[in-house]
């Protein structure tokens, strides 16, 4: 069945490709750090978490797909232990971790995204246990792009940006940058009842000085999506209806030798319309409102050539507006716990001494700790450790070996969902005594970087105090539950080039020990849903001039669930082709498809699994 859809895309595209003018530069999986072969999603426009199922670090468990609802968890986490940073700030969802990844910004904006974990993670991140997706603002670039498409299952995806910079003054050490884009999107959907409709616009100024850039930015999306089972395991067709706004002022500062900042100011609106059933809406429908302000800062102050001080603090404050309907009357929404607003503090202090051994040879202390503190006398504060060092050699060839150990603690305080609905009805069900999470971790991990190959490996152990997890008791409802879990992983990736073909690889390994404390749960919903075993394997290949292709593959082996329907084992395949005809410069013709082999795997357990997408389209590139 692929094989045939391949073949009848491809006889669109090949006829008029001839061998000629080159198309863009083949990208560098090892220096540009890119982890993954393919940069662009099947099923609808790019957004900042597109292709992050394929990432070696990163779990993407979507619903419908990864860009209508996906949890990103990392190293074996959950989603609400994944952070999302822009700048120097983490964006949060104070509703739930599910609406973490809701970020209307469009890719060319940002650099990235880097998987912070560990001594990192504890030092840069914000509420999130675990892990960090962090991206970078990018410098605008004069150019733009349209991108036109459509696929089986009705699908047709439109997308135009443009970016323009000019000179600043007389003296040409300022410039200025503006920056749009407007994306939609539509389709049925792989299954009954998946369809989608997105629309995004975003745009930016940004100043650049010799030291310095500053971004301002306005974005908002609107999403549709619907799935069977999304949320709820009784075999009905559920809907959301998203609404996202996001104002966000950034500065970075560079500053005498070796130092810099960064400081972030934003607001974001998020809006939610949980409808239960669409055949039945008056059964029940959840409306939700949050409201995040947050100024964050970040850097590094060199005291002197061997010391310097790396530090972040970040101040939240939300608030949320939460009703339900049920049967036609009202019900309980999330304003039934202690609270319907909350401020966060937050402050790292890390600092850093570099000891030079020899020429090539540098090893590194770091060595401080975090505090963490809300205005909820229930989410008492914390203070956490935070220390690593790490021994770098650096070749004057560019050859890199390194080696690191590293200990640090990270805590959190979650969402209404979990804590501010009815402990005693609903289909979700609260949790008022839940606890601040609190999780340790220790590493060991190494690197190894040549010219044409690259491969770093880690071991680590974590602990888990208080993870709030979504269980099953048989009560006919998912409820909020601590558990203490102690986690063990192993992590291999690797890259390769050879000649125009470039290969990245990865392995995880990971096991669980878990204490519920609660003989009454049977299944878990996401603290045990993880892969015990998983491999990844992507492909950048340029066999002549004008085609490039793209594959990732991903096979898993899941940890057995009670709640999962189906094989506790999946093998995704991600492909696409690119042809640059020479007639038409910088035209890009593409075909890619999802899912290339129909795998139903339940990657949410209950939730049934996407089916296959094929598109075809063409960017015109100016």
């Amino acid at each position: 069945m692929i094989t045939m859809k391949v073949v009848s895309l491809l006889g669109l595209l090949l006829p008029i490709a001839a061998q000629g003018e080159t198309g863009p530069t083949l990208p560098t999986l090892y220096i540009d750090a890119q982890q993954t072969a393919n940069e662009l999603p099947v099923s609808t426009y790019e957004t900042p978490i597109s292709n992050l199922e394929f990432e070696p670090r990163v779990d993407l468990q979507s619903r419908n797909m990864a860009e209508a609802q996906g949890d990103v968890s990392i190293r074996g986490g959950i989603f609400e232990n994944t952070g999302f940073r822009v700048g120097a700030a983490t964006l949060v969802d104070p509703q739930t971790g599910h609406y973490f990844a809701e970020l209307p910004i469009a890719p060319e904006m940002l650099d990235g995204p880097d998987v912070l974990t560990g001594t990192d993670n504890a030092l840069y991140g914000f509420n999130s246990t675990v892990g960090t997706i962090s991206y970078g603002w990018s410098q605008i670039v004069d150019g733009g792009s349209l991108t036109v498409g459509g696929g089986d299952h009705n699908l047709n995806f439109q997308r135009i940006h443009h970016g323009q910079t000019g000179q600043l003054g007389e003296s040409g050490d300022w410039s200025w940058g503006v920056e749009a884009e407007i994306s939609r999107s539509e389709s049925d959907g792989t299954i009954d009842s998946g369809d989608h409709s997105f629309d995004r616009t975003s745009g930016r100024v940004q100043l650049l000085g010799p030291n310095s850039q500053t971004d301002f930015f306005a974005g908002y999306q609107t999403k549709f999506f619907g799935w069977p089972n999304m949320y709820t395991p009784y075999g009905v067709n559920e809907t959301e209806n998203l609404k996202t706004r996001l104002l966000f002022l950034n500065h970075l500062q560079s500053y005498g030798n070796d130092s810099l900042f960064e400081v972030s100011l934003y607001n974001r609106e998020h809006k939610d319309h949980y409808v239960y059933s669409r055949e039945s809406p008056s059964v029940y429908q959840a409306f939700h409102v949050t409201n995040v302000t947050t100024i964050a800062a970040t850097g590094a102050h060199a005291i002197n050539e061997a010391l310097r001080l790396n530090y972040s603090l970040q101040f939240t404050a939300d608030d949320i507006s939460s009703r339900a309907i049920s049967g036609g009357l009202p019900a309980a929404g999330l304003e039934q716990g202690a609270f319907t607003s909350r401020n966060y503090y937050h402050v790292t202090l890390l600092p850093e001494y570099n000891f030079q051994l020899n020429e090539t040879e540098t090893l590194t202390l770091r060595a401080g700790a975090s505090f963490d503190d809300t205005n909820r006398s229930k989410t008492s504060d914390e203070v956490s450790p935070i220390a690593d060092i790490t021994w770098t050699r650096q070749q004057a060839n560019g050859d890199l070996t390194s080696i690191h150990l590293g200990y640090s603690q990270a805590t959190q305080v979650v969402g209404y969902t979990a804590i501010g609905g009815s402990e005693t009805g609903g289909l979700f069900r609260s949790n008022y005594d839940l606890d601040r999470e609190i999780s340790k971790n220790l590493e060991l991990g190494a690197k190894l970087a040549k010219s044409n190959w690259s491969l770093e490996a880690a071991v680590f152990y974590r602990w888990d105090d208080d993870l709030v997890d979504w269980t099953f008791t048989g009560a006919g409802a998912r409820a909020a539950e601590n558990v203490d879990i102690e986690t063990f992983g192993v992590e291999l990736i690797g890259t390769r080039r050879w000649g125009t073909a470039e290969f990245i690889a990865s392995y995880t390994y990971l096991s669980k020990d878990e204490d519920y404390g609660n003989p009454a749960v049977i299944g878990s919903f996401y603290a045990l849903n993880f892969p015990e075993h998983r491999a990844t394997l992507g492909l950048i290949w340029r066999p002549i001039d004008i085609v490039e292709i793209r594959i990732d593959n991903e096979w898993r082996s899941q940890k057995e669930n009670t709640l999962r329907s189906g094989d506790d084992s999946a093998f995704f395949t991600h492909a696409a082709v690119s042809i640059y005809p020479p007639q038409f410069e910088n035209l890009e013709l593409f075909v890619a498809v999802d899912n290339a082999w129909e795998d139903d795997f339940q990657e949410v357990p209950g939730t049934p699994g996407r089916g296959d997408q094929y598109s075809i389209g063409a960017t015109l590139r100016w």
